[in-house]
């Protein structure tokens, strides 16, 4: 009779089991950076300030946000050289520090256009070194067989903090925007508090699982371009996120003529999905190849965005959130994963650092583009090139060169050692085709390692 500890009559971990398991510092790295989230009240309704605030039109509000979110690129590239030279505590302290000194100045002082946009590329300089510092301190203290769970746990937690916030925030706004800024400001600066105090300054730990070795400059080639490409690639999946950041508002309230507040209904619905559905997507996942998996996320970002498109409505709104919250989880989770895998440990910070510049990229080029196009011919076509977007994201990674995890790869057979010159060809194999993912195992990149 098999007992608990028998590896085929071991039960499935519970959530909480595997949370408690994880190290102290993620943990309160969790919890902070979900009630970060949760107070985060400004940049949700950003544009429905500047616009009804501030008496910007549509494109004006959309070019000051997209300069702004050059502080989203400089605070990614900064993130990667903070953690190395100041750890990830000191990282993620000036980021929220930052964050809140941007929004002080935006949401108290009245000047000249341009004085938004610098005041918001100061809190998205914080916002930009967030999420890297983040990512990269769950690569240094996770084991790889919690790194899919401790990334789905920070995704759920932030996405539950945004389903939260903008709510919160439509109901301050509606009260005065300034209460929306400062519940903003004091939330953040509080969870830099206890990040200083329960987070470590050196969170390396040694344990990570080895990579392929000749690391060195992020370059398109070498040991790391499939990674680096992987990256690049994942903006197909992120500019229809910030499309719908900055369209959606604009297009319920002036579109609709529905309520501000409404907005936050849909980040509730997002978040909702997240929670519901996140974790178990992070165990069924786990039995799909890598490539497979993207391919399945793009495909519900269009499906969603095309329910939005065809049915432009408040239902197709909510309908549309369900379908593509699915495709934002799937990517989300497995693309920090792929580079805590693959990137040898003293590069993650960086490969890190430019995942949320894809992310930052985004947000510079995607609000002042569809901020034109609407000035120009309308909210609709604004759908349409949402739409396209994961289009291109899904064609893109059907031809990526994709590698699986090693770690991943079927165990050999106790059977006994094999020939020399068998063992020499297989090593040969693996070598030759470690660039392209193959065969129906997928990759601890998405294991959750229960």
């Amino acid at each position: 009779m098999a007992t608990s500890t028998g590896e085929g009559a071991a039960a499935p971990k519970s959530w909480t089991v595997r949370f408690k398991e994880l190290p102290l510092p993620l943990r309160v790295l969790f919890v902070t950076s979900f009630v970060n989230r949760a107070g985060m009240f400004v940049f949700p309704l950003l544009a429905v300030y500047l616009v009804r605030s501030k008496g910007l039109g549509t494109a004006e509000a959309g070019l000051l946000i997209s300069v702004g979110s050059t502080g989203l690129l400089v605070g990614s590239l900064l993130s990667g050289p903070v953690c190395d030279l100041r750890g990830r505590r000191d990282a993620l302290v000036a980021a929220l520090v930052l964050n809140a000194v941007g929004y002080l100045g935006l949401g108290t002082l009245d000047g000249a256009p341009w004085t938004y946009a610098l005041l918001l590329f100061v809190a998205l300089v914080g916002m930009g070194m967030f999420g890297p510092a983040a990512n990269t301190l769950i690569a240094d203290l996770a084991t790889p067989e919690q790194r899919p769970f401790s990334y789905t746990v920070s995704y759920i937690g932030n996405n539950l903090g945004m389903g939260i916030g903008p709510l919160l925030g439509g109901v301050a706004a509606a009260y005065s925007y300034h209460v929306m800024f400062a519940g903003n400001i004091v939330v953040g600066l509080l969870c830099a508090v206890v990040i200083r105090i329960w987070v470590p300054r050196d969170t390396k730990s040694g344990t990570a699982a080895p990579k392929a070795a000749g690391g060195g400059r992020i370059r398109l080639g070498g040991v790391h371009g499939h990674v680096l490409w992987m990256v690049l690639a994942s903006f197909f999946y992120v500019a229809p996120l910030i499309g719908l950041e900055y369209a959606l508002p604009l297009a319920v309230t002036t579109e609709l003529n529905a309520s501000a507040g409404l907005v936050g209904v849909v980040y509730t619905v997002n978040s909702v999905v997240v929670v519901g559905l996140g974790l178990q997507l992070e165990k069924r996942i786990a039995s799909y190849p890598i490539r497979t998996l993207l391919l399945v996320a793009g495909a519900l970002w269009a499906l969603g965005l095309a329910v939005l498109d065809f049915g432009f409505s408040l239902a197709a709104v909510l309908a549309s959130t369900v379908v593509w919250t699915l495709g934002e989880i799937i990517a989300s989770v497995v693309v920090p994963t792929y580079i805590a895998d693959h990137v040898d440990e003293h590069r993650v910070g960086r490969f890190m650092a430019l995942n949320g510049f894809v992310l930052g990229l985004a947000r510079l080029v995607v609000p002042f583009g569809l901020g034109l196009i609407w000035q120009n011919h309308g909210a609709r076509p604004v759908l349409h090139t949402m739409l396209v977007t994961p289009l291109v994201g899904i064609a893109v990674f059907a031809v990526l060169r994709i590698r699986s995890s090693a770690a991943s790869a079927p165990a050999a057979p106790a059977a006994g050692p094999a020939p020399a010159s068998a063992a020499s060809a297989a090593a040969s194999s693996a070598s030759a085709s470690a660039s392209v993912e193959a065969g129906p195992g997928p990759a601890d990149a998405v294991r959750s390692g229960a």
